[in-house]
């Protein structure tokens, strides 16, 4: 992987917006960088995601960037698109300048794209991180502008051209490095020390599909004695809630959840969206999941994720359409059941993701 300058790496850029699989990664990043004496100023979008996402870390720099989003190609708001992208950068070459950055890092999606091209224009170290198993539209056209292609899954270095890529894992946050006490973690969230526990999560912005067959699977879960913590996501939050209420399920059911290694610790078994962050953080845990593919993921990366964990021997999949009729239930009490199964899941997910990746792309970064 050659470099466009041989300046030491001091101030570092990261356009790590618009998701969580994006912006946790990025924060990761920022806090090893922060570790190896860097400065770093990180760019998120206006979502209430992001607002969510960086609470609770008031050490680091966040500036803003407007979000753009990518219409079909034929469509009639292509030209406005490409003026945003424009202005985008123009505004994000400002702010590169005014840091005096040695190198930008995208952790992926549009909102990647205008500060790594201006960092290209600007003659700086650029680097795109592509966590899933399948790139998406946006890391092909940013790849194009990089220095290097950083990758969470050895499955997608097919994708780009060869010499270009690095195999780094997906970057996880400090607090999840140190693993607290499960006693401890159901405290934490008011659960019981004596009942099997489901995490359920549907990625930073929730899961429809995955709360509705999770309602349909509360009045078998109550009769094994199952609890549940459930994060919502912030849209499907109150109709969840009065859900659990009306329920003798055991719950703790939150919007949002900022310490996610509490929430890891705390589960026997866990039921997922398959995107690449929630896989890594999965794996660090060594957690077995049930994965439902987000069905309209762009590129159909989420199925491409899970078939990745699962041809591993370190996950289940089923498809969100299949999940009716209490089936996820049946799933849910079988694993719970089978204590050898989730030994041998659990084993496998360890295997797949280095913990030590935000190290690996700093590495990658610094040349």
């Amino acid at each position: 992987m050659s470099d466009v300058s041989r300046k030491p790496v001091r101030r570092l850029v990261i356009a790590c917006g618009g998701t969580g699989g994006h912006l946790f990664p990025g924060i990761a990043v920022a806090q090893e960088a922060e570790r190896r004496g860097w400065e770093t100023m990180l760019l998120i979008s206006e979502k209430q995601i992001d607002a969510l996402a960086v609470q609770g870390h008031e050490d680091l720099r966040f500036e803003k960037v407007p979000a753009v989003a990518m219409p079909k190609v034929l469509s009639l708001k292509m030209p406005g698109f490409l003026w945003r992208v424009w202005r985008t950068r123009q505004h994000c070459r400002k702010l590169l300048t005014e840091f005096k950055a040695d190198a930008v890092l995208g952790m992926g999606g549009f909102t990647s794209l205008p500060p790594v091209w201006a960092g290209k224009g600007l003659g700086l170290r650029t680097f795109v991180h592509e966590s899933n198993a399948v790139p998406g539209k946006a890391n092909k056209l940013t790849a194009r502008f990089c220095t290097g292609v950083l990758l969470g899954l050895e499955a997608c270095a097919r994708f780009f051209p060869a010499g270009k890529t690095r195999v780094t894992g997906t970057p996880l946050r400090t607090a999840l490095l140190s693993k607290p006490d499960r006693a401890e973690a159901l405290k934490f969230f008011g659960l019981s020390g004596s009942k099997p526990t489901v995490l359920v999560m549907g990625g930073s912005q929730g899961a429809r599909g995955v709360n509705r067959a999770m309602v349909e699977a509360l009045p078998l879960l109550a009769a094994r004695g199952v609890q549940v913590l459930h994060i919502t996501g912030p849209g499907e939050y109150e109709g969840l809630k009065t859900a659990y209420a009306a329920s003798p399920v055991g719950s703790a059911v939150v919007p949002f959840c900022q310490d996610m290694g509490m929430a890891y610790a705390a589960a026997e078994v866990a039921v997922s969206r398959s995107g690449a962050s929630s896989l890594s953080e999965l794996s660090a845990f060594g957690l077995p999941v049930i994965l439902v593919p987000y069905p309209t993921a762009a590129d159909d990366h989420q199925r491409r994720n899970a078939e990745v964990f699962t041809k591993a021997g370190a996950a289940l999949a089923v498809e969100e359409a299949e999940l009716g009729g209490g089936k996820l239930g049946d799933l849910l009490t079988g694993l719970l059941a089978n204590e050898a199964e989730r030994k041998r899941l659990g084993e496998a997910m360890r295997k797949l993701a280095p913990v030590d990746a935000a190290a690996r792309v700093c590495d990658a970064v610094a040349g």
